[in-house]
């Protein structure tokens, strides 16, 4: 009499379901975009590109003038300066080359992002202002300050302005008679060359805050706690 022989299809077992189920689900993990925002990281990225493209600006575009010895130069230097507008906190990347106080549109940079100007008086988005300059609005940011940097210069103008050689510069809004220890002239006392300049800020969004340390002499910007970036 002859055997008969059954032929056993072939299964997966239960474990290895269950691996594959896993394994799919970790690959879906990687494959959804994060559904929460790093609000704080965001922001530094943000500020810390434009602080290094005011500085870049500087070097490839030199506004030191060597024949100007009757008026304050060091106004006309590219700067990158923070305002707090109605509560509303925005920065403005420009060069003052009419030497006033005020920036205007037509003397402030364009974002190569988006092609707009990096520019606003009044914290309000206009269709020709690029919405990466808005703190506020972006990520919550609602107060920066400055440390004094040079330790005499005066702290309530935040701002920082580069050099032809991309050095530190702190002051330059004021006159070389004003401004608590110097100010923009024909010198180079607003060079800051025996401090780092540390910028804060602070949101309801962040776990602590933020604070982009500038080095004396170099200029070379880095986020505190991130002194790789």
């Amino acid at each position: 009499m002859k055997q008969k022989y059954i032929k056993k299809n072939d299964a997966f077992t239960l474990l290895e379901l269950v691996f594959v189920i896993v394994v799919l689900g970790i690959l879906a993990a990687l494959a959804m975009p994060r559904l929460e925002r790093d609000h704080k990281q965001e922001a530094a990225d943000n500020i810390l590109s434009a602080i290094r493209y005011t500085q870049h600006l500087a070097l490839i575009d030199d506004k030191h003038r060597f024949d100007d010895s009757d008026k304050d130069w060091q106004k006309a230097l590219w700067q990158i300066r923070f305002t707090k507008n109605s509560g509303k906190v925005f920065y403005t990347i420009a060069t003052n080359m009419d030497l006033n106080n005020n920036l205007d549109q037509n003397e402030s940079a364009i974002d190569p992002q988006n092609g707009k100007y990096m520019h606003s008086g009044d914290a309000i988005l206009d269709n020709d202002e690029s919405p990466n300059i808005f703190l506020t609005k972006k990520y919550g940011i609602d107060d920066v300050t400055f440390n004094d940097c040079h330790g005499t210069q005066d702290s309530s103008a935040k701002h920082i302005a580069f050099d032809r050689l991309g050095r530190p510069h702190r002051g330059i809004t004021n006159t070389s008679s004003t401004g608590g220890g110097g100010g923009a002239g024909n010198d180079y006392k607003t060079y800051i060359n025996n401090k780092n300049c540390t910028i804060t800020f602070s949101s309801p969004a962040f776990d602590s805050n933020l604070t982009i340390e500038i080095e004396q002499e170099t200029g070379y910007a880095f986020i505190v706690g991130q002194e790789d970036s």
